[in-house]
């Protein structure tokens, strides 16, 4: 994967974050084989046991491979963050992020069932606010992918996203937009590389394991996908030509599963039903490498 580098300016950015007492994660991947992790931390414990979470788990959909297993409790309330999830221990920031994961097949159980996977950052920080990268399924239309980033202080955040059907090759938007409800603005030129995404035929993110990523700089963003068969790196999108919607300040790293009552996905208006078992969401491993930024002497 090709590394970019930076005017000696930049490191003037990374220099500030470094020199807070907060602690930052090294270069690390987790592969979720022994009953806890040394890198992130539950969301939610009960009385030191947590039913939504399965450490060390053997796969049922791919033999051999173990894993990080999420259960989405038909009790919780529709949230973000009121399902599973785990949360790094330590900051990340600028840097290359992966993971391999299996999403659940809910096809011929509940088709219209509101569940949403997020793989992400997120950390809200006083001054400047929000930094958040993500990508999320909503799992009533696993060929479906969401991602794009939330950055701003509270009550005036601001979104860059794309939304596009992997299966198909069809890119719905890419768009910017301030706060939940505002207007959708179309992004053009540099903010909306690549303008066609080649389809992976039989891309179904609930029919088994794909290696996802992002890479994080200072003044660029890429989410890529490796191709099952051939293992090319897939861009999905290569976001630059600009600062907007681009976090500069240190983030948590994330995968969470919770329900949906008001968020249906691109295709299905009616799936914000709520889940009516525990469905299973796989997690091969997480990793981490973070951005060294190399200066001419």
């Amino acid at each position: 994967m090709k590394r970019i580098f930076f005017a000696a300016s930049v490191l003037v950015i990374l220099v500030t974050v470094s020199a807070k007492k907060d602690k930052h994660h090294g270069k690390f991947f987790e592969d979720f084989k022994k009953s806890s992790s040394r890198y992130f931390n539950p969301n939610h414990k009960e009385s030191g046991t947590d039913l939504r979470y399965e450490f060390a788990s053997e796969s049922k959909s791919e033999q051999g491979t173990t894993i990080l297993k999420f259960m989405i409790d038909p009790d919780d309330p529709a949230g973000a963050g009121k399902g599973p999830e785990i949360v790094s221990k330590n900051f990340t920031h600028f840097g290359t992020y992966a993971a391999r994961i299996k999403v659940p097949d809910v096809s011929k159980i509940q088709p219209n069932v509101g569940a949403v996977v997020g793989y992400f950052t997120y950390h809200m920080d006083s001054d400047p606010g929000l930094s958040e990268i993500d990508y999320e399924w909503l799992i009533a239309d696993p060929e479906i992918i969401y991602i794009g980033t939330w950055t701003g202080p509270r009550g005036k955040l601001e979104r860059i996203g794309r939304t596009l059907n992997l299966a198909t090759g069809t890119i719905y938007s890419t768009s910017y937009r301030a706060g939940h409800e505002g207007e959708r603005i179309k992004l053009e030129g540099a903010q909306n590389q690549p303008e066609t995404v080649p389809a992976i035929e039989g891309y179904n993110a609930a029919k088994q394991f794909y290696t996802y990523g992002f890479d994080w700089y200072p003044n660029r963003l890429r989410w890529w996908i490796i191709h099952p068969r051939t293992a090319d790196t897939v861009i999905l999108w290569d976001y630059q030509g600009s600062q907007l919607g681009i976090p500069q300040n240190h983030t948590k790293y994330r995968l969470n599963f919770w329900h949906t009552n008001n968020w249906p996905v691109q295709t299905n208006p009616n799936s914000i039903e709520k889940p009516l078992d525990k469905y299973e969401l796989e997690i091969d491993w997480m990793s981490y490498e973070p951005y060294k930024i190399k200066v001419s002497k």
